[in-house]
């Protein structure tokens, strides 16, 4: 194979962390090429190179290599020349032997990778702490020890012309529709990028087009995915990110978390009604305010509109203007928060919220009722922050039209948003759902959380009863 030798050496001549190795085995000369950063160099000197050059009685094939002197758990055939880069890219040593027809390559990854730790994004009260990781085989092993089933799949698909990253399709067999998961598998082999960085190249084809809710789930939490896959749902593991991918994801997940599962029943109920409560706060609370001070003074108390009088005296801006501008220093606030060094973005936003609120009522650029609203509504963006993009947007129109038309304007883009969330789907199925199909769904965990023992046994109910059906 010393044409596939020359290919290699040629397609990797200017990469310094490739290496070249010469040997003596008993099949004749053989050179190991593998990615020094990528492999663990002693693994590949005691277990590999030592075997072949001592071992030499009684070797007259390739079968005898693998079979009889590699001490390694995994080793096979390379398949070709693309399929040899792959594996030298990868973490993998392949071995050419210079008068055969066959290389072999051995599995031997020793890169350095961040340990499993307390998931970021995603904090929690009680429950597990461990975090996806940016390396899949970490990930793959989070989820294969919380389900110790056969069924449970993790198929591997190489995704990207360039980076060729592996993205691994997980689910049940027999437990998630098998509708979804040929939907998903085709989706990843018919990918046409160059490149895979991130777990939001695989989102973009999965998610509605044209909408700002998020219809693929996204999550940091083992746990968290785990028990989506116990559900019927499809995971995609992206290799280089610690972000699993779920789908189908459905609207009314954007006000559930972990801890309501570890938590008192009663206590999670009441922190999810919350939950539902500041969505509509933080989407209508300002455009009620503008719509408000502009066209209906007469719902208010006599004694507050004084006061609110008051309070505007001397403000040379229309309510709109004020709430609009106020909203979008808010922005701006919590963009720059967000994109500083964490120990300076927490203070920094404390203090410019501080005195741009302070030095904006002093100036008479906004009223203090104003602020207050304002602020309210964006403390409820943070109790739903996988809405924040799609509230914090909407709650601009919603003003904007409460300006123009009042309450009947607030009516109106409320029925717009509810007919943009009926005509969402994700994966081909209802965004809104279980709404519209409550006699499939049984309000095991709706809107307030149900039972341990009805939401983890109904799934498992469903499946037998379904096969049962499918068996007569």
């Amino acid at each position: 194979m010393k044409k596939q030798l020359d290919f290699l050496s040629d397609k990797f001549k200017n990469s310094f962390d490739v290496k070249k190795r010469e040997i003596e085995t008993a099949l004749g000369p053989a050179t190991l090429m593998f990615t020094d950063t990528l492999c663990s160099t002693q693994f590949i000197s005691e277990y590999i190179i030592k075997p072949l050059t001592i071992v030499m009685d009684g070797i007259k094939t390739e079968d005898d290599i693998i079979k009889r002197v590699l001490n390694i758990n995994s080793a096979d055939y390379v398949k070709d020349d693309n399929d040899a880069i792959l594996h030298v890219l990868s973490g993998d040593v392949v071995i050419i032997f210079h008068d055969k027809e066959k290389s072999i390559f051995c599995e031997v990854k020793g890169y350095t990778r961040r340990s499993v730790s307390i998931p970021v994004t995603e904090a929690g009260l009680k429950g597990p702490r461990e975090g996806f990781t940016e390396a899949f085989v970490d990930n793959v092993t989070l989820i294969r020890r919380r389900v110790k089933n056969a069924a449970l799949k993790f198929e591997a698909i190489y995704v990207g012309k360039e980076t060729q990253t592996v993205v691994t399709l997980t689910y049940i067999e027999g437990v998630a529709p098998k509708e979804i998961v040929d939907s998903v598998r085709k989706t990843l082999k018919t990918l046409d990028y160059n490149f895979v960085l991130d777990s939001n190249y695989i989102e973009a084809k999965l998610r509605a087009k044209r909408t700002l809710f998020d219809t693929v789930g996204y999550t940091e939490k083992a746990d968290d995915a785990t028990a989506k896959i116990l559900e019927g749902r499809v995971a995609v593991i992206v290799d280089g990110t610690p972000f699993v991918i779920t789908v189908p994801s459905y609207f009314i997940e954007n006000f559930q978390v972990p801890d309501d599962f570890y938590l008192n029943r009663y206590f999670a109920t009441f922190t999810r009604t919350l939950r539902w409560i500041a969505f509509f706060i933080a989407l209508f609370l300002p455009g009620l305010y503008v719509a408000v001070t502009t066209h209906h003074f007469s719902v208010l108390p006599t004694t507050f509109i004084f006061r609110l009088a008051v309070s505007r005296v001397g403000v040379p801006f229309p309510t709109i203007a004020e709430v609009l501008i106020i909203m979008f220093l808010f922005q701006l606030i919590k963009e720059a928060g967000l994109r500083l060094p964490q120990p300076i973005g927490t203070s920094m936003s404390l203090v410019a919220s501080f005195v741009l609120g302070s030095s904006a009522v002093a100036a008479g650029v906004a009223s203090t009722i104003t602020i207050i609203v304002v602020c309210i509504a964006a403390v409820c963006y943070f109790l739903i922050p996988r809405l924040y993009a799609a509230v914090s947007l909407w709650s601009f129109v919603v003003a904007i039209f409460g300006a123009l038309y009042g309450f009947p304007g607030i009516i109106f883009i409320g029925l717009i948003i509810l007919a943009h969330l009926s005509n969402l789907y994700t994966c081909e199925h209802p965004y809104l759902f279980p709404v519209g199909t409550l006699g499939e769904h049984k309000f095991q965990d709706l809107l307030s959380r149900g039972s341990l023992e009805k939401i983890s046994g109904h799934i498992v109910k469903e499946v037998h009863e379904k096969n049962g059906k499918s068996k007569k």
